[in-house]
């Protein structure tokens, strides 16, 4: 069985530090030149990490939480004469040798291709805690003085207070899964449910203690507005798509209904006539006259499964999926935005990225490590036979083709241009997949319910 084989790859790709295992390699291509591939990515080790904790195998998670817990806080990086503030979390690390001498090298983002701090590496470590603390019921790690500090001091960097009005959010270009210059600053959707997830898994496992206290007033304040924030101007449908095509401009005020100052005129061409009846979607980013009206497969799926999206949402989203089932899952599932970027277009917002060029990599190209998320919200909203199908589509192919980053072309059909082999999320992606299908408990890993929390705010 494949999976035997896949089992071994995953613990092949395995790093240890100090006999003990801490991580995974991003890939193990034997024909291509590593360059950072032989590093552990935190974004990359997560369905690693879920594999690990689904079979019981938690020393490496436990190893993983705790070393990168020492590099946020001590790391000491500097690029251009300007240290940025405590509590980031490293894009990657590796392990190196100097002799008998074994150290962990960190990269904070000033090696990575768009030179920019990962925003998203601190929110998926405080989603993985909870996973480990689900499993293992070991909530005394994260009671622990150093994690009770590593989890302040994110919150220090996410709820500080700057020179904006919304309670999403601000990041840079590049900060996240799509890592180069794709159009994605400001306020994208992939961070603001990573957000989201990691303030509902503070609430719970950060203590009112030394100042703690503090710190969960905030966060239940953040909760409630972020929720309402996102549920009520990033949505759409073909409803919501008439209401913003009728906006009057430049509305000025307490009572204007065009919040953003959206133009009816950026609506693309190419919505109108893609989006389904019945189907809809949180919309990629929204700013101050910007709405990225692009589908994000990873941010809508997360949001399904911690429940930023609404029963009627989710279901909503599902539907696009399958009614627009060609251009999202194609031959390789599933594509990590939809549509890519052509033409002028692609020149000014890529900057004519050689990698990003239109369906490839991060510009509309198919990732199978997201088949894990599709798994789960599939799942979670019971429209499981969508899961087998993709599944099933991805199967053979990736098996075939040796586990490859990615897919190009508008249906999937092409091996990236520049896709490593052997790849270890693409591994584990399939593994998580096939996991959660025939054990759909494993969702409560990293999902929740729908919460609570109030707007925070007077609406009226």
């Amino acid at each position: 069985m494949w999976e035997q084989e896949a089992w071994q790859l995953l613990e092949e790709s395995i790093i240890y530090y100090q006999g003990r295992p801490i991580g995974t390699l991003a890939a193990q291509d034997p024909e291509l030149e590593a360059l950072n591939y032989d590093q552990c990515f935190i974004r990359d080790f997560v369905p690693c990490a879920l594999v690990f904790l689904m079979h019981g195998k938690t020393e490496i998670v436990r190893n993983f939480l705790i070393e990168t817990l020492a590099m946020q806080q001590n790391h000491d990086r500097e690029m251009d004469c300007f240290a940025p503030g405590p509590g980031l979390m490293p894009a990657s690390f590796k392990v190196e040798h100097n002799g008998d001498r074994e150290f962990i090298e960190s990269d904070f983002g000033e090696n990575a291709i768009a030179r920019v701090p990962p925003v998203d590496s601190c929110l998926w470590w405080i989603l993985l805690l909870r996973a480990y603390i689900k499993t293992t019921g070991d909530i005394q790690l994260a009671r622990q003085p150093d994690f009770q500090e590593g989890i302040k001091l994110i919150l220090d960097l996410c709820l500080v207070h700057r020179f904006a009005m919304y309670p999403t959010l601000p990041v840079l270009d590049g900060s996240f899964m799509i890592d180069r210059r794709m159009g994605v600053y400001g306020h994208p959707l992939e961070i603001q449910v990573l957000f989201y997830a990691a303030l509902r898994t503070v609430k719970d496992l950060l203590l009112p203690e030394n100042d703690g206290d503090r710190y969960l007033d905030a966060v239940k304040q953040r909760l409630g507005a972020l929720n309402y924030h996102v549920r009520e101007y990033y949505w759409i449908d073909l409803q919501r798509l008439n209401e913003i095509y009728r906006f009057k401009g430049d509305e000025f005020g307490q009572e204007v209904v065009n919040k953003f100052n959206i133009y009816a005129e950026s609506i693309p061409a190419w919505l109108t006539e893609w989006l389904p009846e019945t189907g809809g979607y949180l919309a990629g980013n929204l700013g101050p006259g910007q709405m990225d009206f692009r589908f994000f497969s990873l941010g809508n799926l997360m949001a399904i499964l911690v429940s930023l999206a609404s029963e009627s949402e989710s279901q909503s989203i599902m539907d696009l999926f399958e009614q627009r089932w060609h251009d999202l899952i194609g031959f390789m599932p599933l594509k990590i935005c939809f549509p890519a970027v052509e033409g002028l277009e692609w020149r000014i917002v890529t900057g004519c990225d050689p990698k990003n060029i239109p369906w490839s990599y991060h510009n509309g190209g198919s990732w199978a490590v997201l088949l894990w998320l599709f798994a789960a919200a599939a799942q979670k909203t019971g429209r499981v036979e969508l899961a087998t199908r993709a599944i099933a589509l991805a199967e053979s192919r990736l098996i075939q083709d040796k586990y490859p980053e990615y897919y190009d072309g508008k249906n999937g059909r092409l091996i990236g241009k520049e896709a490593r082999t052997y790849q270890t999320w693409t591994i584990a992606g399939l593994l998580a997949a096939k996991e959660i299908m025939n054990n759909p408990k494993h969702i409560e890993l990293f999902s929740f319910e729908e919460g609570i929390e109030s707007p925070g705010c007077r609406l009226w």
